[in-house]
């Protein structure tokens, strides 16, 4: 695993060099085992490298074809290299080294960017033709790997972060409002939006090509499309996912450094490291637990460990999140608020201490449909389909004054007569929105609401909805998060936490073979009557003991709404109160006072609301403050010590 950076320029010189350096150095914590730099005809480029498949110094990037005309820097793992180098050496390929890098680039030279749809991993990609003068961008299908590029003064810049983009001069860090509106709603900022104006996240499955005039041209090769269900019994499904897990597995465990895994518990975790364990392998897994019982899954975990004979450990969190948290912050460069990156970041500690490649469940509830959201949108859409449209207009209507009182039983039904009242698309928006419409209207100031306009965050849910080419709700649902929820959130989380500890993670139910299989399958056979994940419990049914397969999904959750009356008081009150400046420019100060006094007399439970402004306020005061993260603090970045 890595980090990508560089720029395309007319000029060669050492400045554009020393450049570069800057920005692989902000990326050290991505490549602590090397770091290179390349000055090309027309583009810089530079690299920091995780040693993972050939340790030797053959695999250092900026790698550059015999000729010198090709050069191209790569993170990632491409996990069918291997059937893919011996196919190109049956045609007389001669290989220099054994990396999966060097197989990609002979690929692209030979066969062009078609032959990204023969790669099966994650990936990001920059590509230059020194000849041709162009520049190829690439991100993997599911969006595994980051890759932000923004166009300043005629150059294309790119990076696997943000904050190695705001390492060159003249980038400006000019706040874009529909974003910051984005995450207050969703708790990320979705592709391919930043929270910087002119700045990009290139989406997932698809490529950017950049010529040598400098016109950009982004196509989207791949996208997780739901099709019309194949016909099929749940024996002969069971059987084709099983022997796809087994062998997406099996591909991810090809390393050269000490691999192990992630284990909460539940099914799909457990399920790899069932898989990992076939043929008498002992597999290093790694657990966080909570002292609050309501969060902590060790237990679980603990079962599937004895059952597989894991070299087991846990770490338990019971306090100390106040002091790491800031820490933590600094590997987000947007504002971000799931606040399950916390056990992300812990765990991932705690597995580098032994492992480099950490093997993760990743996935499943978004392909499978496993989420508890997907059975109360099912319920609600019964519902709904059975209301005649003046009864929902007049839920509509009453719904936000319910739910604006203290009686939790009668909120609850305000927030079911609002999400009657909707169409799926809006309703669905509702179910995974972490904010109230009431409330953030009351918070806005003046300046902010004019500048937001009309904008709303449910844009962008709806509109994946019906991007969908199926006609089946549950498909849609699946395919919005695919589109949205999981890159945006789930594997940003992954990425920067493990990355945060140089730990690379490979997740096999996204196999995008995978993901294409659960696509096709009818959606009874995933979701049925609050029934979740049917087809995949099924499969690994004689891998797992009934109280895994059956026991109700907790998530990667954190005991939030205490934290903030405890642990993490002290700081949120800084933040939000003491600071507050980048606050202060959307909100008005005594409505954040009043969210806060309601949620510590246990009123309301606000916590992702106020979450969400202590990780702005802490991303605002990093970037825009008077303490803001400048040029020369990315190289001081770099130098912090790996986990170990």
């Amino acid at each position: 695993m890595c980090g990508i950076a560089g720029f395309t320029t007319e000029y060669p010189s050492d400045t554009n060099l020393d450049l570069v350096r800057s920005m692989v150095g902000a990326l050290r914590h991505r490549g602590p085992d090397a770091q290179g730099v390349m000055q090309l005809n027309g583009a810089v480029l530079g690299h920091a490298r995780l040693s993972i498949i050939d340790l030797s110094e053959a695999g250092n990037q900026p790698f550059v074809s015999e000729d010198g005309r090709y050069a191209m820097v790569f993170n990632g793992e491409i996990y069918n290299f291997q059937s893919l180098r011996k196919s190109l050496e049956e045609q007389g390929v001669r290989f220099r080294t054994q990396t999966d890098t060097e197989v990609v680039m002979v690929l692209l030279i030979r066969e062009g960017m078609s032959a990204i749809e023969k790669l099966n991993g994650m990936f990001a990609i920059a590509f230059w033709d020194s000849e041709a003068g162009t520049l190829d961008l690439i991100r993997d299908r599911i969006g595994k790997k980051p890759l932000y590029y923004t166009e300043r003064d005629g150059q294309l810049i790119f990076a696997s972060e943000l904050k190695a983009i705001l390492v060159c001069p003249n980038v400006p860090r000019d706040i874009r409002p529909d974003a910051v509106y984005d995450f207050f709603a969703y708790q990320y900022v979705p592709d391919p939006k930043t929270i910087f104006e002119n700045i990009f996240k290139l989406e997932p499955g698809s490529h950017l090509h950049r010529t040598r005039a400098g016109l950009i041209k982004i196509r989207r090769y791949w996208s997780p499309e739901m099709g019309e269900p194949e016909s099929i019994s749940m024996e002969s499904a069971k059987a084709q996912l099983l022997d796809l897990i087994e062998d997406a597995t099996k591909q991810r465990m090809i390393s050269d450094v000490p691999l192990g895994a992630f284990l909460s518990g539940g099914v799909d975790s457990s399920g790899v490291v069932a898989m990992m364990a076939k043929g008498g392998n002992t597999v290093t897994t790694c657990s966080i637990g909570f002292a609050e019982k309501t969060f902590n899954e060790t237990e679980f975990a603990q079962t599937v460990a004895d059952q597989y004979r894991t070299d087991h450990r846990v770490h338990t969190v019971r306090d100390g999140v106040a002091e790491r948290l800031l820490d933590i912050c600094r590997f987000l460069d947007e504002p971000f608020a799931d606040s399950s990156l916390v056990p992300t970041f812990l765990v991932s500690e705690l597995a580098r201490q032994d492992v480099t490649v950490a093997l993760t469940g990743d996935g499943g509830d978004e392909i499978f449909a496993g989420y508890q959201k997907y059975a109360t949108d099912w319920r609600e859409n019964q519902l709904r389909n059975k209301c005649p449209s003046a009864l929902r207009t007049v839920m509509g209507q009453l719904a936000p004054a319910l739910r604006r009182v203290p009686n939790k039983h009668l909120r609850r039904a305000g927030s079911l007569m609002q999400s009657l009242s909707l169409d799926s698309a809006k309703a669905f928006y509702v179910t995974n929105s972490s904010l109230d419409d009431h409330i953030w209207q009351l918070l806005l100031n003046e300046d902010f609401r004019k500048t937001l306009g009309d904008y709303h965050p449910s844009e962008l849910t709806e509109q994946a909805y019906h991007r969908c080419n199926s006609k089946d709700h549950l498909s849609r649902l699946l395919y919005t998060d695919m589109r949205t929820y999981l890159p945006g959130d789930i594997l940003v989380k992954a990425d920067r936490m493990s990355m945060a500890n140089s730990l690379e993670l490979r997740s096999p139910l996204l196999d995008y073979r995978i993901i294409e299989f659960a696509n096709q399958l009818p959606s009874a056979l995933k979701f049925n009557k609050g029934d979740k994940k049917i087809v995949l419990r099924t499969a690994l049914s004689p891998l797992l003991p009934p109280e895994i397969l059956n026991r109700k999904k907790m998530g990667f959750s954190t005991p939030l709404a205490q934290w903030l009356r405890g642990e993490l008081k002290a700081i949120a009150e800084h933040y939000l109160f003491d600071k507050g400046e980048g606050l202060d420019r959307l909100f008005r100060k005594d409505h954040v006072k009043l969210v806060w006094d309601q949620h510590q007399r246990s009123l309301f439970d606000h916590s992702a609301l106020l979450w969400s402004m202590l990780m702005y306020e802490i991303w605002w005061q990093r970037y825009l403050g008077e303490t803001r993260v400048e040029k020369a603090e990315p190289e001081a970045l770099a130098k912090r010590p790996v986990s170990s």
